[in-house]
């Protein structure tokens, strides 16, 4: 039981680290093969040199034809994309063509209805594409392509959907159609015979790489024209970005699993600590019968090495369970996860893993097993049987964590005193944020020293309700502040999953502020219909008027209906400035701004807002005068009355009223408008877009919802990851706090006897242990939310990317009931054993 207790937190650590790797090789393998844009069966790529500059040459018809009859070819597909605009002058919406068989291996479409295209003119649209554009099976339509010459018309060609078809990725503006189809539709590639690629697979039994040289013959090219690959590379290659991205997360992550791994350290330092405080008797038994102190240390160290190995084995043999299991389990839930494998990098990983856990055992062990090897012993078999009461912490411990404090306070202030302005020009907030990481563990050390010391006084604060609720609250609040080094050794591992938890949260809520903030600049609405883009004072022709904005309003798949006008402008000398007179107050999406200076909202004639960008460039703040000049050379004199943090609305350097921008030139008639769908979901959406289509208004439709929600999970989903990664830690201090709990209900079973024999219940024992577990995660709670939201709040101002300091107070709040309750729980299972025991035996009981 001792061997699973001091082990415990080894084993999560263990499993932790070598479950980190495992997710990494599971990330990769998932990523080479969704995001690759070669399909597993694909064997052989042909395509120009990755690293060619100049003329690049492209594979062309002939070439495809001669690859297609080279012996040990079993399939060959020539890959190339196009694209459609839908109006004659080349503005509004288009699709992206792309060229697939339609069947087979080789093709990345499945047909959810109708016939795959065959004859010219012919094309699949996906599914979100057909209910957004609304073209089904069926719809005939005009579409025009370009050709990279200058003043070249465009080409209009009849076009039938005769087939929708699901795909990997959707953007809602994709179709496909047969290799033969697509020549007329790739007008602006110079040459129409020219292809990206040639995606192969070899006949059963031929190896690929015994093709590459008849395939390079086959070319009729020049060596290093072209390049023939092995599939797998390219998918690799394909993937290298997201695999980047993915290898800087899991650096960020291998962070925190440090973390983890030093927490795990703590926790077993304590552990053996009372452990061998538990066996203090037999210890001093074998020093009178000739052991020496050196002797017992190595014995010790021994000791917690095999617990090591044993606590790594397992937890290495869990993490491997579960990651075998994770892929079939996704696989339930629609998900396509890669699994990791076996490989040598695997069995690696396991043995560097296995010594991790043999070294923090060791180390761990090594401090608590000097201070048992000290006791005399004639003083050892004289005392009780354990020694877990001290309650000083030394003099040279007291000065280290003082100049610890003074190092940690002090680096703070400087920090503080040395923090970016709004805008910051050529920053790199990457020093100082090192130095906050300095002060933040300079200050984690501190506590660390002093905690036991600090113990008592939080204990007085946090205990007085308890104390008030009778014996059980008064005995619990007692047995904590009976062993201060104990419980501060716990705390203080609770507090560091509490810090991380609290930066995270304090972090997180003030970059989704800035985030929203952001959002509602460039995506104020749901939808944007854009009919003139500025720079002219004259209205588009076939855009929007005033009586086609009306009809839109009355629109029942639509809300917040509202348009705007957009022109360029000049200022100071400075031109190419865009001016809108957006009625911010009509968005709700823009209630979520916030401004640098002065406020944001209607404005009246004489009154502006302007960008950081000619804010930084004419020195502009609220109350300063500035002259606008619009394209016709009208002027107008504006006051600003808000100054913004980046771009106002819709990328705009100059927000204004509509009776200055009708002042400065602008036609009457809007410029676009903007619109929310009446309906949340993918269907009130495509009902918007085909309402706003049904304007007979020329022009550029944008689905600003789309980006919108794509930033938004990507914000979920790096906050449930770190939330998660930092859970690792917790985790650790929570099995801490049942460990300590379990091991001093040994520790003290002839106290637990002697209260149940002056009247104690067995309810009130497991009342007073469980509130004891309760309030070493109350406590460090405490202590790491006044670590956490000082150094959260200096980490968001660092940035220097004037993000707003929040304090989710509700969050902090319910995190500390909540590892209260963890540590409560963490400590039901001992309390219960300590109160089945009888009275006659505990006291009976040899400690």
């Amino acid at each position: 039981a001792r061997l699973l207790l001091t082990g415990l937190a080894v084993l999560v650590a263990s499993f932790v680290v070598f479950a980190t790797f495992l997710a990494y090789q599971m990330t990769t393998n998932t990523l080479v093969k969704a995001l690759s844009k070669t399909l597993p069966a694909t064997q052989l790529v042909v395509q120009p040199p990755a690293a060619a500059t100049g003329n690049i040459l492209s594979p062309t018809k002939d070439m495809l034809t001669r690859v297609q009859h080279v012996p040990g070819v079993a399939e060959a597909v020539g890959r190339r994309s196009g694209y459609v605009a839908l109006s004659a002058d080349g503005s509004g919406d288009g699709l992206g063509v792309s060229s697939d068989p339609g069947t087979g291996d080789q093709s990345w479409v499945k047909v959810v209805q109708g016939t795959y295209p065959k004859a010219p003119g012919e094309i699949a649209v996906t599914e979100r594409t057909a209910e957004r554009s609304g073209m089904p099976i069926g719809r005939t339509f005009t579409g025009w392509t370009y050709a990279n010459e200058d003043n070249a018309k465009p080409v209009p060609h009849q076009l039938r959907v005769t087939a929708v078809v699901s795909v990997r990725n959707d953007s809602g503006r994709d179709a496909y159609t047969s290799d033969a189809n697509i020549t007329p539709l790739a007008a602006s590639r110079s040459n129409l015979e020219e292809y990206e690629r040639f995606d192969i697979i070899a006949t059963p039994g031929t190896s690929p790489a015994e093709l590459v040289p008849a395939i390079t013959a086959a070319l009729h090219a020049k060596p290093g024209d072209f390049d023939v690959l092995e599939a797998g590379a390219v998918r690799e290659q394909e993937a290298s970005d997201f695999g980047k991205q993915a290898a800087a997360l899991f650096g960020v992550i291998g962070m925190f699993v440090a973390i983890a791994v030093v927490a795990a350290g703590l926790v077993s330092a304590s552990t053996f600590r009372i452990v061998f405080a538990q066996r203090m008797r037999q210890l001093a038994l074998l020093r009178a019968v000739g052991a020496d102190r050196g002797s017992l240390v190595r014995a010790l160290a021994a000791e917690g090495a095999l617990t090591g190995i044993v606590a790594g084995l397992a937890g290495i043999l869990v993490a491997l369970g579960v990651g075998f299991a994770a892929p079939p389990i996704a696989h339930l839930f629609g998900l396509d996860v890669q699994s990791a494998g076996l490989s040598i990098s695997t069995l690696i990983a396991a043995v560097l893993v296995l010594l991790e856990a043999v070294v923090i055992t060791v180390v761990a062990v090594l401090s608590p097993a000097w201070r048992a090897s000290r006791v005399s012993p004639l003083e050892a078999l004289r005392s009780a049987a354990t020694t877990a009461g001290g309650r000083t912490i030394g003099v040279f411990r007291g000065i280290a964590g003082a100049l610890l404090a003074l190092g940690a306070a002090g680096s703070a202030v400087l920090i503080l005193s040395n923090l970016p302005g709004h805008n910051p020009k050529d920053y790199n907030p990457l020093p100082m944020l090192m130095a906050i990481v300095l002060s933040g563990t300079l200050a984690y050390a501190a506590l660390m020293a002093l905690g036991p010391v600090l113990l008592r006084p939080m204990l007085a604060v946090v205990g007085w309700p308890l104390r008030r609720l009778g014996p059980t609250g008064r005995l619990a609040v007692g047995g904590v502040g009976g062993a201060p080094k104990r419980a501060a050794a716990v705390a203080v591992v609770v507090a560091l999953g509490v810090t991380l938890t609290a930066g995270v949260l304090v972090g997180s809520s003030s970059m989704q502020v800035l985030v929203a903030r952001d959002i509602a600049m460039s995506a104020p609405a749901d939808l944007e219909l854009v009919t003139q883009e500025g720079g002219s004072a004259a209205p588009a022709r076939g855009g929007l008027t005033d009586a086609k904005v009306a009809a839109l309003q009355s629109r029942t798949e639509l809300k917040n209906v509202t348009p705007y006008r957009r022109i360029e402008v000049s200022s100071d000398g400075v031109k190419g400035y865009t001016a809108v007179d957006l009625d911010v107050t009509k968005l709700p999406a823009l209630s979520k701004v916030d401004t640098s200076s002065g406020r944001f909202g209607k404005l009246s004639p004489g009154e502006a807002i302007v960008s950081a960008f000619p804010a930084g460039q004419q020195g502009l703040t609220t109350g300063s005068r500035m002259t606008v000049t619009g394209p016709t050379g009208k002027t107008v004199d504006l006051t600003v009355v808000g100054t913004m943090p980046d771009s106002a609305p819709l990328h705009a350097e100059v927000l204004t009223s509509t009776t200055d921008l009708t002042a400065l030139g602008a036609a009457r008639v809007p410029s676009g408008v903007l619109a929310d769908a009446a309906v949340a979901g993918e269907h009130g959406r495509t009902a918007a877009i085909a309402a706003l289509r049904s304007s007979a208004a020329d022009g550029q439709l944008n689905v600003l919802a789309d980006e919108r929600d794509d930033i938004q999970k990507g914000m979920t989903a790096v906050l449930a990851i770190a939330l998660g990664l930092i859970g690792l830690t917790v985790l650790i201090a929570v099995v801490g706090v049942g460990t300590t709990t379990a091991l001093s209900v040994v520790e003290r079973t002839r106290e637990s006897g002697l209260l149940r024999a002056v009247g104690l219940s067995k309810n009130g024992l497991r009342a007073m242990l469980t509130t004891e577990a309760g309030l070493y995660g109350l406590i460090g709670a405490v202590m790491g939310v006044v670590l956490g939201v000082p150094y959260a709040w200096l980490s968001v101002l660092s940035l220097g990317v004037d993000a707003p300091v929040t304090l989710p107070a509700g969050q902090l709040v319910l995190v500390m009931l909540l590892l209260a309750g963890l540590t409560a729980l963490a400590g039901a299972l001992p309390a219960r054993r300590a109160a089945r025991v009888s009275p006659v035996a505990a006291l009976a009981a040899d400690e």
